[in-house]
């Protein structure tokens, strides 16, 4: 068996050290809050190794803690320094070719099948480079490795109508979600979703980069679905959020409707709260059809193509 490049996983680490730090410094993971490698591990899709990695990588600059036989966790005084690796983050060249390689694919421009020699000599980019690149993007769901030779990019994740479709999805089992027996949303993960919403409307959302506030949204949904306590339905949400990354960037440039999503996430939780679960449901179907509304009306900008 080859061996695994050094220096590839330590790309790996960097990458998620940089997403991570940019959920923390957006306000998403509050100080004191527990990091499991196991669940960041499950959430980007690698193992356990390259996020062990990026957790030591962030504790030494003081972004996280390290616990003897308990973990990680945000450390007190660790948001200005996120604040500032994120940052840089989002001034690193290969998150830029992240972007553009997720917007020529989108576009057009990339076809369904293509090899690394073809991808490197595009982008400009190293074996290493690419690898990182190709390791991020097989996770998320929109490549695979074509056996023997080259990738293969997802022919269903590039149209307007397969964003809608996984909000179909989402709105059969969500809703249902909060209606399952011994529904539990416990007061901690509440006030931290809260948390999160609140700093979103006090300035996050014109702050956030694109991945965070990503982010933002994946953790809010997948933290009130989790409570229902049924595998399933968090395991198939989880699933659709990462193959539907692709289409959502470019729905991100639009900003202004997140703030009244942001207030729609805290009527939730309210009626959560309250026990409230049956109209908590209905909230949520009516949020979510209102997201694919606002989908049709920039269906404009979600079939751009070159020259438009």
């Amino acid at each position: 068996m080859p061996k695994a490049d050094p220096r590839a996983s330590a790309g790996v680490a960097a990458e998620l050290a940089t997403a991570i730090a940019g959920e923390i410094g957006a306000g998403m993971m509050p100080p004191g809050t527990h990091l499991p490698a196991q669940l960041l591990a499950d959430r980007f899709g690698v193992s356990r190794f390259p996020v062990n990695q990026a957790l030591r990588l962030l504790a030494e600059q003081g972004v996280v803690t390290a616990e003897p036989r308990r973990g990680f966790f945000v450390a007190e005084q660790g948001r200005h320094t996120a604040e500032a690796l994120a940052g840089r983050g989002a001034r690193d060249p290969l998150s830029r070719i992240y972007f553009a390689m997720a917007e020529d694919r989108v576009a057009g421009r990339l076809p369904d099948s293509i090899s690394e020699a073809a991808l490197r000599e595009r982008y400009g980019l190293s074996k290493g480079q690419l690898a990182q690149l190709l390791d991020r993007i097989a996770a998320e769901g929109w490549a695979e490795r074509r056996p023997g030779y080259g990738w293969r990019f997802s022919s269903v994740l590039t149209t307007p109508d397969a964003l809608e479709q996984t909000y179909r999805l989402r709105l059969a089992i969500e809703p249902a979600a909060l209606l399952e027996p011994g529904y539990r949303l416990s007061p901690e993960l509440a006030a931290q979703c809260r948390a999160v919403e609140e700093h979103m409307l006090a300035g996050g959302i014109e702050a956030a980069s694109a991945d965070a506030l990503y982010e933002r949204g994946v953790r809010y949904h997948e933290a009130i679905i989790g409570a229902s306590g049924n595998p399933f339905m968090l395991d198939t949400l989880r699933r659709v959020n990462r193959i539907r990354r692709l289409l959502v960037y470019r729905s991100l440039t639009d900003r202004q409707r997140f703030h009244r999503q942001a207030r729609e996430h805290l009527a939730i939780l309210d009626l959560l709260e309250a026990g409230r679960n049956a109209d908590a449901a209905e909230a949520l179907r009516a949020h979510l059809r209102t997201v694919v509304a606002s989908l049709r009306g920039m269906r404009g900008l979600l079939e751009a193509r070159p020259g438009h």
